[in-house]
């Protein structure tokens, strides 16, 4: 005890010297009018001016395109790789200026290797779409096609490696179209660089991916599901039969009804709704899903084959054909 005694007032007195207030942000009152003010006058000038990257001192395009590819693991050419992010505004406004200043020098655009790259990606995505939805009609391959290679997903897929900052154009920030344009272009530059393997690979591991973790039957919409799934189950000679297997709050605004598929007499799928008929196209729609591969629970879809794969259209189902 007179140990304890004996220490504790050391220990009050070092415990005094720690604080243990609160901490507070001290904003002065006039901060927040200051910033307003200022921001209202910034809008009525036309509001905030982005100056594009290469207007700055230090801008070496050289060094960026270099960068560029050794970012991404790619051998380039540099003229083509210049020429990929050279857009027509671009060249158009610098045209003027040599007739202003009298001389001329000799410019290209993107527009040759875009169209180069926009045929090869579509091709490419095609036939690895068909290898790796073996059971998908062709209906749902054109659509996820169509999907990948939209003006969003490509301006998308080039913001996102950098090329904002790197694009000639006369305006600036640069629209979706011309951020899709230089992509394709982009393509266009690696294929006549490194051939069409490396270009696919290129093409696989930043558009096709764009596919992770999305249900592929959410991009091809179905409007009938019930005559489809009719339609095929009569080329099998069998006959389909749809049967109530549960509700639940009937007569209320919380129905629900449970209808299953039977085939053979074994239950092929079954779905829920707040109706028969819809707990019937349900179902149909969970059938079509097992019938083409595409469940839920489904095995993830392969983003790793090499090559150009083969097309195989001939032996696909198609809705129109049926």
């Amino acid at each position: 005890m007179a140990f304890i005694r004996r220490y504790i007032p050391l220990v009050t007195q070092s415990l005094k010297n720690v604080y243990i207030g609160e901490q507070r942000r001290k904003i002065h009152r006039w901060v927040a009018p200051t910033l307003m003010a200022l921001k209202s006058r910034e809008n009525k000038q036309g509001g905030k001016v982005i100056n594009p990257r290469n207007t700055f001192l230090e801008w070496n395009l050289e060094a960026e395109l270099y960068a560029f590819g050794k970012r991404l693991s790619e051998n380039f050419d540099s003229d083509l790789l210049l020429q990929a992010f050279t857009d027509r505004s671009y060249v158009i406004k610098e045209e003027m200026k040599q007739k202003e200043m009298e001389f001329d020098i000799k410019m290209k655009d993107n527009r040759e290797l875009a169209e180069e790259g926009r045929k090869f990606m579509e091709q490419y995505i095609q036939l690895y779409l068909e290898t790796v939805l073996p059971k998908f009609p062709m209906e749902g391959i054109a659509s996820i096609h169509n999907h990948l290679t939209s003006e969003k997903v490509l301006a998308n897929v080039s913001l996102h490696l950098g090329t904002k900052d790197i694009i000639l154009a006369d305006e600036y920030p640069v629209d979706n179209y011309t951020l899709a344009n230089a992509f394709k272009a982009i393509v266009g530059a690696l294929l006549r660089s490194s051939g069409e393997e490396q270009a696919a690979h290129f093409v696989r591991d930043f558009v096709i991916t764009n596919l992770q973790g999305q249900d592929v039957n959410e991009f091809w919409h179905i409007e009938d599901p019930w005559t489809m799934l009719t339609d095929l189950i009569a080329k099998t000679g069998s006959k389909l039969e749809p049967r109530l297997i549960g509700e639940v709050g009937k007569n209320t605004l919380l129905a629900c009804y449970r209808v299953g598929l039977y085939l053979d007499k074994k239950m092929l799928s079954s779905g829920f709704g707040e109706t028969v008929a819809t707990a019937k196209e349900m179902a149909a729609r969970e059938a079509l899903k097992k019938i083409f591969g595409t469940e839920d629970n489904m095995y993830p879809i392969n983003f790793k084959l090499n090559g150009i794969p083969k097309s195989s259209c001939n032996s696909r189902y198609q809705v129109s054909a049926s």
